[in-house]
C-alpha cells in the first residue's frame, strides 16, 4: 500500500475511533511494530492510540499477553487461538476497547507444509467481539509485513464502520 493511501486509511481509523470515543492497542509478532509505526505516522494519533506490545517470542505472548501455554504447544503461535488471546491480552493490559493482533511467518525461512511462509493470522477485538482471519501473502519479508499491517488497519476500519458502539 502506498504511503499516501496508508495515511488516509489511518486518518479514517482515527476519525472512527474518536467519534466512538474508543482507544486502540496493538499486539504484534511478525510485523515487529510496523502497525504501531504506521499508526503513529499520523499526527494526532496520541489521542486514540494507547500503544502496543511486540511479542515476537512465545514467552512474551504467554507471560505478558496471557496466551495459554497449551495454545502455543498445540496450535502454535500462528493460529486463530493465539491472535485472539493476544488481542484480548493487549486490550486487558491497556484498557483499550479496540485492539488488533498479528502473528505469522514473514520468511524467508520458518514455513512448513501446514503453515508456509506468508501465512499470517490477524485478530481484531472491539469491546468483547472477536474476529480472526488467516491470510496468505507472497513476496519478500518486508512485503509480507507491509501487506499484513495494511490488512490489520483496513480490518479495523471495516469493523468500526460496521459496529454499533455506544
Amino acid at each position: 500500500m502506498e504511503q499516501e493511501n496508508m495515511r488516509a486509511l489511518v486518518t479514517r481509523l482515527g476519525t472512527l475511533l474518536c467519534a466512538r470515543e474508543c482507544s486502540l492497542a496493538t499486539a504484534e509478532s511478525c510485523t515487529g511494530g510496523l502497525v504501531g509505526h504506521e499508526l503513529t505516522n499520523v499526527p494526532g494519533s496520541s489521542t486514540w492510540y494507547m500503544g502496543g506490545i511486540i511479542s515476537y517470542a512465545n514467552d512474551i505472548k504467554e507471560k505478558v499477553l496471557g496466551v495459554e501455554k497449551n495454545i502455543l504447544e498445540t496450535q502454535g503461535a500462528v493460529s486463530r487461538a493465539c491472535v485472539q488471546a493476544m488481542v484480548r491480552g493487549v486490550c486487558r493490559i491497556t484498557g483499550a476497547r479496540v485492539g488488533v493482533a498479528l502473528s505469522g511467518i514473514a520468511g524467508p525461512g520458518g514455513g512448513s507444509v501446514d503453515k508456509p511462509v506468508g501465512t499470517v493470522w490477524v485478530g481484531w477485538c472491539i469491546d468483547d467481539h472477536l474476529w480472526a482471519e488467516c491470510m496468505h501473502y507472497s513476496g519478500t519479508r518486508q512485503e509480507i509485513k507491509k501487506q499484513s499491517a495494511a490488512t490489520a488497519i483496513r480490518g479495523l476500519v471495516e469493523r468500526l464502520e460496521a459496529a454499533d458502539l455506544r
